[in-house]
């Protein structure tokens, strides 16, 4: 049975495609894992991937990944998948196809072809413009051409851009996300990969020793989400979320779910910026 608290990657025995049901995504997700070896340029004290450490995406068979790929849509869209794995009807329609996995995708050398093979793929499926492909990233490697390249031509397949931003300061971006990438950089990115491609920004909020965000926090955020605004950065909005799942680092006994109503009340102080925020619990 999937749901929404399994994001195993091993479900199908596949090397690059797992199926979930994604809060964010409202349904049922085709995830494509793009560091199987669980390398990662930055360590989110959330993050669920056990035995994540330092480095970069190994390298990838296209060939491979083609084949799963189209196994996995045929069996979702021709054959029994949903029922098999327990779906209910609120999750049984396929909603995207995401490339995430359990490390940042855009490491990868062949990020930029595997946009086009799950275009071209998706086409084949008659599934273009008919659902999203979503790139979940750190934002961290969206100065690269080859990068920006993709996410130019994810544009062009109803992609979307999903971009980390969980502190507006450089020491929250340390203390939360482990890396030393500045605000004013991670900015930059954010702008950059807004203009090329439909972009949500996504914040995960949790408690840490009991505590949720500072207020101080809260307020540099929405200054930040303001100064966006203000300046007419084309931003599609906030995906806001909770921690699901238990963290697999270090710090995971350190964190704790915060109540619906403080996320809830946290989005109303967002939307008065004049963006959209979604909420996940």
């Amino acid at each position: 049975m999937l749901t929404a608290t399994d994001h195993r990657r091993d479900r199908l025995g596949l090397n690059y495609i797992y199926p979930v049901v994604s809060r964010r995504a409202g349904g049922l997700s085709i995830g494509i894992n793009l560091n199987t070896n669980n390398a990662c340029n930055w360590r989110c004290i959330y993050c669920q991937v056990p035995g994540l450490w330092r480095g970069k995406a190994p390298d990838v068979d296209l060939q491979t990944l083609a084949h799963e790929l189209n196994s996995v849509l045929t069996d979702i869209l021709q054959g029994d998948f949903c029922s098999r794995y327990q779906l209910p009807a609120a999750s049984d329609s396929l909603r995207d196809i995401a490339i995430s996995g359990n490390g940042e995708p855009t490491n990868s050398g062949v990020f930029a072809q595997v946009v086009e093979l799950i275009g071209s793929t998706a086409g084949e499926f008659g599934l273009l413009n008919k659902i999203k492909i979503v790139l979940i990233t750190n934002g961290s490697q969206i100065y690269r051409p080859s990068v920006k390249n993709g996410i130019t031509r994810l544009s062009q397949i109803n992609g979307e851009v999903w971009f980390k931003f969980d502190s507006a300061t450089t020491a929250g971006l340390r203390s939360i996300n482990n890396t030393g990438v500045p605000v004013a950089r991670l900015r930059r990115n954010l702008e950059t990969a807004a203009k090329l491609c439909p972009t949500w920004i996504q914040t995960c909020v949790f408690a840490l020793d009991g505590r949720p965000p500072a207020v101080a926090a809260q307020e540099l955020y929405l200054q930040f989400i303001s100064s966006l605004m203000e300046n007419r950065i084309p931003l599609k909005g906030i995906l806001l979320y909770g921690i699901a799942r238990p963290s697999q680092q270090p710090e995971a006994s350190r964190l704790t779910r915060l109540p619906a109503d403080w996320l809830a009340q946290y989005a109303a102080r967002l939307r008065s910026t004049g963006i959209e925020v979604k909420v996940s619990v």
